[in-house]
């Protein structure tokens, strides 16, 4: 039984390293393609392509489209010849102890599920924030909050990617999605990860506030503040590279003005 990651990637500097490295000791092969990044994304993954060597498959595909990116995601599946693999985002980071988890799950189900679906902390503002669990709309089997499917069997008769980004889906040879599939064949596993998609993902790109107004998944928006004894990911504490931007920035003073007064005006309205 072996495993794979995919992810495709553009102008993630600020967290792609960790996210790589927080799952590359648990996996057999990881994926990284990247589309077009214009900070220091690319060099990044080649200091990870030093420590993994032929480990990782590390292509730089060029600027793409809604549409071509969700055929890329179908050329980098159909390339896939592990038992599974994992839905990496460049901006998501894991404890090697949910990692371990998903992957014994994984190893000890692996006749009997098709997809495992993980929650998340949902970051917000920065590393110190994060949305509450009301916040988050993605519903799988009645459930409702901060979860995604992660893991994937590859020998799901027919799977396949279909729509355009950022709504495509996975789907079987009936063009059913895999969230919509019968409930037995999903495992709700109740680890978390750190997802940091509505934090500004380019230390570079942070700089140019035309690009913070083009970056869609971006907000401003106060959460809630993690305790002072919240144990982050390991892979924050490792030796890295001092072209990987330091992770523990805070939100700045306009950042805070600004949410407040959007947060507020919101329950106003509600």
């Amino acid at each position: 039984m072996t495993i794979s990651s995919h992810t495709i990637v553009c102008n993630e500097e600020r967290y792609i390293w960790y996210s790589l490295m927080s799952i590359a000791p648990y996996v057999d092969k990881l994926f990284v393609w990247d589309t077009g990044s214009t900070d220091s994304t690319v060099e990044i993954v080649r200091e990870v392509k030093k420590l993994l060597g032929e480990k990782l498959d590390f292509r730089e595909m060029g600027k793409v489209s809604s549409e071509e990116l969700v055929s890329l995601r179908q050329k980098m599946l159909d390339k896939t010849d592990s038992s599974w693999f994992l839905v990496l985002d460049g901006d998501e980071v894991w404890w090697g102890g949910g990692i371990k988890k998903l992957v014994k799950t994984i190893k000890r189900g692996e006749n009997k599920l098709d997809s495992i679906v993980v929650p998340y902390y949902n970051l917000i503002g920065d590393i110190y924030h994060y949305q509450p669990e009301s916040a988050g709309k993605y519903k799988i089997d009645g459930r409702l909050g901060h979860i995604s499917i992660r893991a994937i069997k590859r020998n799901i008769p027919g799977l396949r990617l279909t729509g355009t980004y950022p709504t495509e889906a996975y789907v079987d040879g009936s063009g059913i999605a895999l969230q919509e599939r019968e409930k037995k064949s999903k495992y709700f596993l109740d680890i978390k990860f750190l997802h940091f998609t509505h934090l500004i993902r380019s230390a570079t790109l942070s700089k140019n506030r035309e690009a913070i107004k083009r970056e869609r998944k971006f907000k401003y928006q106060l959460g809630r503040e993690f305790p002072y004894d919240f144990y982050y990911p390991e892979v924050f504490f490792r030796p890295r590279p001092n072209i990987v931007p330091c992770p523990w920035e805070k939100m700045d003073f306009d950042f805070w003005i600004k949410s407040l007064v959007l947060t507020q005006f919101k329950k106003n309205i509600l």
